[in-house]
């Protein structure tokens, strides 16, 4: 057999591997945590946050560890089974069509973030442990006054000997009753230039680090305001080399950019099932709804807009797992696939009417899920501009 068969072979072996891992997916989905859809819609709607208990999580938590769906992106070398990024959009496509907050452990952003940056000591303190699933993370980068503009960051980082000590405040942060560990960005030089910026490893019970309030977010979710007085951390913690925290920080954010891609496809296809369902059953004025033709383009807007994103979401996975720079193309899916969301859900709602912004119904949780991915991990704006500037200078 040639080098282009034996390439090609190997090419539908794993492409079959990919689907099969994605159908077992898909049925965790609907066996696992579909059926937990409505305690959390309880929750949520009494005022409670939108997570999954610890007797809750730790069912799922056996269930996918037996079925082998644990450290599906971590290195081999660390008992990961070191999935492509084409593989793993299929994977979180699955899991975003259900409101239930779970994933399989750990995070892949922060590890690849890790994997990529982090020493050998490092390496065995956070990401061995990380890979693993027996520890969490957290990310502080915005601030009060420094939101989508890094070069405003006012948490400031002084060498003292062989510690750095740590003065500000980060604001929006995620995961952070739950984090063992937070990486922070301080400012270690003077000026407004992010090759000033430092990305630091902070542990939970670092003496100067606390939790100052918790802020409630759409959909139940919260996120959390840190302060960080005089908090003096050794030199072992500094993430990567001084000054060069923003640039590891954009692995992160061009990882999980990507993510939102699948994630908007998957809420956008749960969405459509449901609208094309009721549509089928529902009869007004002696007419079905799916006979109506208002509601039949709205199906095929919303079919045809699910396909191109997930067309664009592969294409871009495709070049990350070749090595390729997609920092404009995730860029381009968080702006499209959350806008393409956003009317897919919305026009879901209009359909079931009343019963759409009810909140025993998933709907309104997803439409308050994809307004918030509007603005976090950079807002629309600032995509739209990173990616306009990048045209404009082929030109100049």
């Amino acid at each position: 057999m040639q080098p282009q068969e034996l390439a090609g072979t190997a090419a539908a072996d794993a492409a079959a591997e990919h689907e099969a891992l994605r159908e077992t997916v898909e049925r965790f989905v609907r066996n696992e945590l579909m059926p937990l859809e409505g305690t959390l819609l309880a929750r949520e709607a009494n005022g409670g946050e939108l997570h999954l208990t610890a007797a809750e999580a730790a069912p799922l938590l056996k269930k996918c560890s037996d079925l082998g769906l644990w450290g599906l992106d971590a290195p081999a070398e660390l008992g990961g089974a070191d999935l492509p990024a084409t593989a793993l959009m299929l994977i979180q496509e699955e899991l975003s069509r259900t409101i239930v907050p779970f994933s399989f452990p750990p995070e892949s952003p922060v590890l690849r973030l890790l994997m990529a940056v982090a020493n050998e000591d490092q390496r065995r303190r956070y990401l061995a442990p990380y890979a693993q699933g027996k520890t969490r993370s957290a990310t502080a980068i915005s601030e009060p006054g420094a939101g989508a503009d890094p070069t405003a960051m006012a948490t400031r980082a002084v060498k003292d000997g062989d510690h750095w000590v740590l003065n500000g405040r980060k604001i929006w942060v995620s995961y952070m009753p739950q984090a063992d560990f937070t990486i922070v960005l301080a400012r270690t030089a003077a000026g407004r230039d992010h090759r000033g910026i430092t990305a630091f490893i902070i542990d939970r019970d670092t003496p100067g680090f606390r939790i100052e309030r918790e802020i409630p977010m759409l959909g139940g979710h919260r996120t959390y305001e840190v302060v960080l007085e005089e908090c003096r951390v050794p030199d072992s913690q500094v993430l990567g080399e001084p000054g060069s925290g923003f640039a590891h920080l954009q692995l992160r954010l061009t990882r999980r950019r990507l993510l939102m891609g699948p994630m908007c496809i998957g809420m956008a296809r749960r969405a459509l099932d449901m609208m094309c369902e009721h549509a089928s059953q529902r009869t007004t004025f002696g007419v079905k709804l799916a006979d109506r033709q208002a509601i039949q383009w709205w199906i095929a807007d919303a079919a045809t807009s699910i396909h191109a994103c997930r067309l664009m979401a592969m294409d871009a996975a495709a070049k990350q797992d070749a090595g390729r720079d997609v920092r404009t193309e995730a860029s381009m899916i968080k702006v499209f696939a959350t806008e393409m969301a956003t009317q897919v859900i919305d026009r879901a709602m209009q359909t079931f009417g009343a019963m759409g912004v009810a909140k025993e119904m998933p709907l309104q949780l997803m439409a308050q899920k994809v307004r918030t991915m509007r603005v976090y991990e950079g807002p629309s704006e600032v995509h739209r501009m990173v990616v306009a500037r990048r045209q404009l200078a082929r030109w100049r």
